[in-house]
């Protein structure tokens, strides 16, 4: 039973490797362009066609070829069914130009008798080769004895020798030929199997590798979503104090030079706070516009009590976009910049103009103002703001959130937020 499962395991294993290198062979050829499969393809044939040559189609077989040509024309021997016919050598024919020339004073010989044609031998012919019995064999034996003269018996051994060599070496040849045919076909399978992969799976593995692609991509987008939040999170809680200290030095301002509007500014400051409080916890990273105007409005009740009527409010939002989706504390960002930079620190104030409209898919929210405009008092806040409302833009929205800042004429500083126009959820 032990012996069953480990042999279990052991063809398991070879087919899981078989598949994984075939697997990996289709990959490779999948991911190859056609023209550089069509040069790998023509590549691999030449390769084959040198390879071909180089093992089955060597000089050995001509010198041998070259070698059995040279007994031919020594020896010869054919063994059939009518018998075995031997010539011991191949001597030129009288008048023939290897024959040898008479001697000049040597009577001329008597013409030759023509050659009568082999045929084999018969027992009774007086001229031929002596048949006998081997000593102590039986007559009715099937063995024969031929007796040879020693010089025709040596060529008739070399003859032999030379037939069994040529039967060995076209028995060789004959598989040469088999394994280079073998060879060849196997050559041009290999590259028809992987035209054929890549015709039948390529689609297949495209799919596969842009399966993959797109999970890596879609995980890498969530992991990226995740760290925006948490930046954007960790920059609205930079924007929450600011507010609140601004707010509180107002408040402490007040307290020295007015105590009853302080009074009353810390009442509308608690108000205010009981209705910001529930969505700074929240943090969301998209409110509606609605919502934003709402606190903005709260914040810039508290502000006219200590400008009175130095701060003049234009606002223009339409009711259709109070529910298109925006950045949390953003818009009170923009105001706080506007009149801390712009309208506070001028003594006759300015007007504050907020306007929201849509234009091109994308919600504009623009807040104007026309105080001093930016540089001509030192700032001395955190810095924070503008610089907190541009990154929370690329965060959340990339290239399609962007902040545009402008002068205003004749004085003043025009700010403006875009971001992609869509319902708050």
């Amino acid at each position: 039973m032990q012996a069953r499962s480990s042999s279990h395991h052991y063809f398991s294993g070879i087919l899981s490797s078989l598949y994984r290198g075939f697997d990996a062979v289709a990959t490779w050829v999948t991911q190859l362009s056609w023209w550089k499969f069509f040069l790998f393809a023509a590549l691999t044939l030449i390769a084959g066609a040198i390879l071909q040559e180089e093992l089955f189609s060597g000089g050995e077989a001509e010198s041998a070829a070259a070698e059995r040509a040279a007994r031919k024309d020594q020896v010869s021997i054919v063994i059939d069914d009518s018998g075995i016919r031997f010539n011991p050598r191949n001597k030129p024919k009288p008048g023939s130009p290897d024959a040898p020339a008479p001697p000049r004073d040597a009577a001329p010989a008597a013409p030759a008798a023509p050659a009568a044609p082999a045929a084999p031998a018969a027992p009774a012919a007086p001229a031929g080769p002596d048949l006998a019995l081997p000593k102590g064999a039986n007559p009715g034996s099937d063995a024969v004895h031929i007796e040879l003269p020693p010089q025709i018996a040596e060529e008739l051994s070399v003859a032999i020798e030379g037939a069994v060599d040529d039967a060995a070496e076209a028995k060789v040849s004959r598989y040469h030929k088999q394994a280079s045919t073998w060879f060849n076909s196997f050559v041009f399978l290999l590259v028809l199997a992987l035209f054929g992969i890549k015709a039948l799976m390529g689609g297949k593995k495209r799919a596969e590798l842009q399966t993959q692609s797109a999970n890596a991509a879609a995980e890498r987008e969530s992991m990226q979503r995740q760290l925006s939040e948490t930046k954007m999170q960790m920059m609205q809680a930079q924007v929450e104090p600011h507010f609140l200290f601004n707010t509180l030095a107002s408040v402490e301002h007040l307290i020295e030079t007015n105590p009853p509007r302080a009074s009353a500014m810390q009442r509308s400051l608690i108000l205010y706070l009981r209705a910001v409080l529930p969505q700074m916890r929240d943090n969301n990273l998209v409110t509606n516009l609605g919502r934003e105007v709402d606190m903005v409005t709260a914040y810039l009740d508290l502000l006219k009590m200590r400008m009175e009527e130095r701060l003049t409010v234009d606002m223009n939002i339409p009711d259709g976009l109070r529910s298109a989706a925006f950045p949390p504390m953003m818009l009170q960002s923009m105001v706080e910049n506007a009149i801390k930079h712009g309208l506070e620190c001028k003594p006759e104030g300015g007007t504050l103009k907020i306007v929201a409209d849509v234009a091109d898919s994308k919600l504009r929210v623009t807040v104007t103002d026309d105080g001093v405009g930016f540089g001509v008092v030192p700032s001395t806040g955190t810095g924070l703001g503008l610089p907190t409302i541009r990154e929370r833009l690329r965060l959340l929205h990339g290239e399609a959130g962007q902040l545009h800042i402008a002068a205003n004429s004749p004085t003043g500083v025009i700010a403006m937020v875009e971001v992609p126009y869509q319902v708050s959820r």
